[in-house]
């Protein structure tokens, strides 16, 4: 079912973006009066398509193949490779014909659309929702494994500084922006005591290779439900507990109990269990039972599943602030810019060499993965997974690379400055060019996929 599921949410998501960048070049090529002979999401290699429909002058269709899409404008080189318009005299509707300044708008169309949806989709969460703010007093959860650990993080630290300026809320203290500066360091209090951490130069590797921070506010295993005829409550353990320990092992976040009740598939283990009676007027915390609550101790087997019939209780103090639709506006852009300076600055690190090439880049397999994850996690996190996978989209598009559009934009914008065209074997053999090499980077980032899955 995981594998269906990533298979699922990555269709949704490419579907999503390609449709998204081919109707930027589409909407700019018709403004200009070009023809639009093909609109495609999805590769139609060897004429293998799911659907094909012709309305006007141009084919609509999905390909067989997933994993792009194109728009084929009358007159243009471009990944189609067509050559039948060589030997004939520019047309007024034609790509070749038209003012360079036209054809570069064009030539951006894609790569504008797929800011403008990641920008739309900022500013409908935020307006709709508003501003995430989770104060930083909620300890630390630190994972096994993660970068923040490594860095000498513990589960229970508090969040207090972020280079040297005080965090209010650990929106800000995982802002984006902290992960590309030239150096990061967290000062945080453990025990009473400020002990600053150090983050390596490499971060965003190390975040790429754990698929995530691995760090969050931590949310206490408070039990909301105990289902009837199942482990946990014929044990004894009753909604609004609190689990402290199993095994006699403490626990203080829910991901742990999870995760240890599961690798306990019908094998008993030992769950200590704090509990108050409720009294109306007095509102039970976490901190409250732990500091009064009775101590119950209980024997239960998880079922074959590893799964004993309890659910969690939110209690993470998540406030979101409302705007209205301009600071919505605002907030949204604002998002997009940080993740696009984040983005090339990523790139520039990984050119350079500070950032290992194979865990900082994804392909289809790793890009599924995380899609499903996402989407697991609710509509919102999915909405942002596309926001960010739109501008990585954006960016890798505007690379000045022969077959991408930042290629084809460099080529025309020369044109420009010479004020003839280049000569069409030229473009066409650059154009191969680029396809060998983009072809040859794919299968490579393919192979990097599936040596780490």
């Amino acid at each position: 079912m995981d594998f269906l599921s990533s298979i699922f949410f990555f269709i949704v998501a490419i579907f999503i973006l390609v449709t998204a960048h081919e109707l930027g070049h589409f909407l700019t090529a018709k403004l200009f009066g070009m023809r639009v002979d093909k609109f495609y999401i999805g590769f139609d290699f060897l004429e293998k398509r799911l659907w094909k429909k012709k309305i006007g002058e141009t084919e609509y269709g999905i390909g067989l193949f997933p994993l792009g899409g194109y728009v084929k404008i009358a007159g243009m080189v471009d990944e189609s490779l067509d050559t039948n318009f060589q030997n004939s005299e520019p047309q007024p509707w034609e790509f070749r014909a038209k003012p360079v300044w036209q054809r570069l708008i064009v030539l951006a169309g894609g790569v504008s659309m797929n800011l403008i949806l990641a920008a739309a989709i900022f500013i409908g969460v935020t307006f709709v929702l508003g501003e995430a703010r989770t104060s930083v007093n909620t300890p630390a959860f630190v994972e096994k494994g993660s970068i923040f650990e490594a860095m000498g993080m513990k589960t229970g630290d508090r969040l207090q500084l972020a280079n040297g300026k005080t965090v209010a809320s650990w929106e800000e203290a995982l802002d984006p922006e902290l992960m590309i500066a030239p150096s990061l360091n967290y000062t945080i209090l453990r025990e009473g005591k400020s002990i600053t951490v150090t983050a390596p130069a490499n971060i965003l590797s190390k975040i790429n290779e754990t698929q995530g921070f691995g760090i969050r506010p931590i949310v206490p295993p408070l039990i909301n439900e105990a289902v009837e005829n199942m482990p946990a409550r014929k044990a004894g353990i009753q909604p609004g507990g609190l689990i402290t320990a199993i095994n006699d092992k403490a626990v203080s976040d829910w991901t742990e109990v999870v995760g240890i009740i599961s690798s306990h598939a019908a094998k008993p283990i030992t769950i200590t269990w704090q509990y108050l009676e409720p009294v109306r007027g007095r509102t039970i915390t976490p901190e409250l039972l732990r500091s009064e609550g009775k101590k119950f101790v209980a024997t239960v087997i998880p079922n074959a599943s590893g799964k004993i019939g309890i659910s969690l209780k939110t209690t993470l103090a998540t406030e979101r602030k409302k705007v209205n639709f301009g600071e919505s506006i605002v907030s949204g852009i604002n998002q997009t810019w940080k993740m696009s300076s984040m983005t090339v600055q990523g790139f520039a690190k990984i050119f350079t060499g500070k950032e290992d090439f194979r865990k900082s880049v994804g392909g289809p397999i790793k890009i599924a993965k995380i899609a499903s994850q996402s989407a697991e996690q609710g509509p919102v996190s999915f909405l942002y997974f596309l926001g960010m996978l739109s501008i990585s989209l954006a960016i890798i598009n505007i690379l000045p690379v022969p077959a991408l559009d930042g290629g084809q934009f460099v080529l025309n914008a020369f044109e420009g400055l010479i004020r003839r065209e280049i000569p069409f074997a030229i473009k066409m053999r650059i154009q191969q060019i680029g396809m060998a090499l983009l072809l040859a980077l794919f299968a490579y980032i393919l192979l990097n996929d599936i040596f780490n899955f």
